[in-house]
């Protein structure tokens, strides 16, 4: 009997909560994953969210002035505040996107850190604008 057929090949059929937990994902693969999400949360967010707030906001001066009252809730400014980052991480991604495109940074490291810098881009961008939101300055 030839040794190829001593050796079976490894199943793997129990994958645990824990065992996906645990597995860590390159920063180009989160980046990747988080811009899926972010482009379908945009996409959801046009009919039900956006759509109806700029309808009401130019409606009239008073339909504003309801509109202005309810986007100072709390809640409100949450939502916000997800929807401004998934438009700047769909934004930075998408540009680092047209530059794999263009054959720059398709090399592991250089992909690795592009994925980094459009998480970190965007979560800064997110706090600086969220900060504005929330009444910082």
């Amino acid at each position: 009997m030839s040794e190829s057929a001593a050796k079976p090949r490894p199943q793997f059929r129990n994958l645990g909560l824990s065992d996906l937990m645990s597995y860590r994902l390159p920063p180009a693969a989160k980046a990747s994953i988080l811009h899926r999400v972010s482009g379908a949360l945009l996409f959801l967010a046009l009919p039900l969210v956006i759509v109806p707030l700029f309808a009401q906001s130019v409606e009239s001066p008073e339909s504003f002035a309801v509109m202005r009252e309810w986007v100072s809730s709390p809640v409100c400014k949450i939502v916000l505040l997800v929807l401004m980052w998934g438009y700047f991480h769909h934004f930075c991604a998408g540009i680092r996107y047209l530059t794999l495109d263009l054959h720059i940074g398709n090399e592991r490291a250089p992909s690795q850190r592009s994925g980094a810098l459009v998480m970190g881009v965007a979560l800064a961008l997110t706090v600086v604008f969220g900060l504005k939101l929330f009444g910082a300055w």
